[in-house]
């Protein structure tokens, strides 16, 4: 070996040594001609690389405390896709005696290309539901007598495809376009469709009135106001249209983003904003007139522990309430934000798929693990959390006891009516809690799975189940 490869390989192994702390002391001129000092973490000091998840908690100072709740007023209407224009309706008179009244079948139920998502909405004394496939029925809401059905279907989008409840792309699972929802204003009724269009039915006799082409699908439901109708698209696109001639307003784009939730969230709208969700998990406030941004908030938050928190979308609407937006993402954020600043007042690390209900001093909301929780409106603070499911988990499928799934009911709501928390369930039940303390207090079976929040309507409720059928009980 020759000494000039000798000194070359002892150099190499002296800097490979210096970079080791445990021996860097043994090199004799050390580095820069002394040691430099060292920080060793002591057993109170160390951190997993693995971030323990944000927990729920109930504040100590709310404990034992109780909160106001006002007492249920008549829904003499139930016009918007949340109720009203700002998706808040918050106590309602409904349903006091919790029974059925009738039941009518509206057309297609869900399918493995097609889903019933469209939320029910009510006015002039009649009710109006889009089944599967982008049918619209009229039915007398005393009576559920059908008083006329429409059909906006134009062609079938083009092929997409779905997993686990999830929308991958544009057009839903071929043979489809699934999702869109209607609204109800000035003797129209506007339908947003899958299939690519935005279309207004005369109310009282079903016939179209105009229809416009969209680009793209439409998974959720409109919201009209101000002599606009409002539909978020799958491109996270939201469109002002003209309510008496379908001519589009403005526009305005949002970030694109290819997997969404299978269920859609409306716009809402406080005198001249409006405030829009998009799956990107952007809320976004926008001037009514024109479409300019005013502000936007992103509600992600990415979990180490669950892949899913990746999908950003805000599928529950957005409510307005007192001046404050609350919103609620898919990731793992629900935020408080006020509604002309757009500053958000406070955060919590929930995360659900249904809107939240701000209620008097409080606001319900119900995560996607199934727990009902009931924050302070001003503060954020906890009063109390409830799993829903308790006692409701199952295991099905598998093969003699291998390979079986656990299955938790999927739960749509609350809404207050009557002085009962009511929220639907995919096990096919209604029930009923108690809502200052949350024990359950009545239970109804429905007879299919219900993936809708229930509607208020002149002293009624209206469930819509998977299967295409409307309910109503009184």
């Amino acid at each position: 070996m020759t000494r000039a490869f000798k000194i070359a390989l002892l150099c190499g192994m002296a800097v490979t040594v210096a970079s080791c702390s445990t021996v860097r002391r043994a090199i004799p001129f050390g580095l820069g001609g002394r040691e430099e000092p060292q920080a060793t973490a002591s057993e109170g000091q160390r951190i997993s690389v693995l971030e323990f998840e944000q927990q729920l908690a109930p504040s100590a100072a709310l404990s034992g405390r109780d909160f106001f709740l006002p007492g249920p007023v008549a829904a003499t209407s139930w016009t918007q896709p949340g109720g009203n224009i700002e998706n808040s309706p918050e106590h309602v008179i409904a349903a006091p005696n919790f029974t059925i009244a009738w039941r009518h079948d509206i057309g297609a139920g869900s399918a493995s290309n097609r889903q019933v998502m469209a939320p029910v909405v009510a006015d002039n004394g009649r009710v109006f539901v889009m089944d599967g496939e982008a049918r619209i029925t009229a039915v007398d809401a005393n009576t559920g007598a059908e008083a006329w059905r429409a059909d906006v279907k134009k062609a079938e989008t083009e092929k997409g495809s779905s997993f686990l409840g999830i929308s991958m792309g544009g057009g839903g699972s071929r043979g489809g376009g699934f999702g869109g929802g209607l609204a109800v204003g000035g003797g129209k009724v506007f339908v947003a469709s899958g299939y690519r269009s935005v279309t207004a039915l005369d109310q009282n006799t079903g016939a179209v009135l105009w229809s416009t082409p969209s680009d793209v699908p439409i998974h959720g439901a409109p919201t009209v106001a101000g002599g606009r109708v409002y539909v978020v698209d799958v491109e996270n696109q939201i469109q002002a249209f003209d309510v008496n001639t379908g001519q589009q307003v403005w526009s305005y784009r949002g970030i694109p983003e290819p997997a969404r939730i299978m269920r859609a969230s409306s716009p809402a709208v406080t005198g001249d904003t409006v405030i829009a969700p998009f799956s990107s998990g952007e809320v976004i406030a926008l001037r009514a007139q024109t479409g300019q941004q005013l502000w936007t908030q992103t509600l992600s938050r990415t979990s180490r522990t669950n892949a899913l928190s990746e999908l950003r979308d805000i599928a529950g609407r957005p409510v307005i309430s007192r001046g404050t937006v609350y919103a609620v993402g898919h990731s793992g954020v629900m935020s408080a934000i006020d509604a002309r600043s757009g500053e958000p007042r406070w955060q919590l690390p929930i995360a659900g798929v249904n809107a939240p209900l701000p209620v008097g001093d409080v606001v319900y909301v119900v995560s996607k693990a199934g727990e009902l929780t009931v924050v302070n409106r001003d503060s954020g603070q906890v009063y109390w959390s409830r799993d829903l499911n308790e006692g409701r988990v199952r295991q099905e499928g598998g093969f003699l006891g291998y390979w079986d799934r656990t299955v938790r009911p999927i739960w749509a709501g609350p809404l207050l009516a009557s002085n009962r928390l009511v929220l639907a369930n995919s096990d096919g039940d209604l029930i009923a809690y108690d809502p200052k303390t949350g024990q359950e207090t009545a239970t109804l079976k429905l007879g299919a799975a219900t993936y809708v929040a229930p509607a208020a309507y002149n002293g009624a409720l209206y469930v819509l189940t998977d299967k295409g059928q409307l309910i109503s009980i009184r």
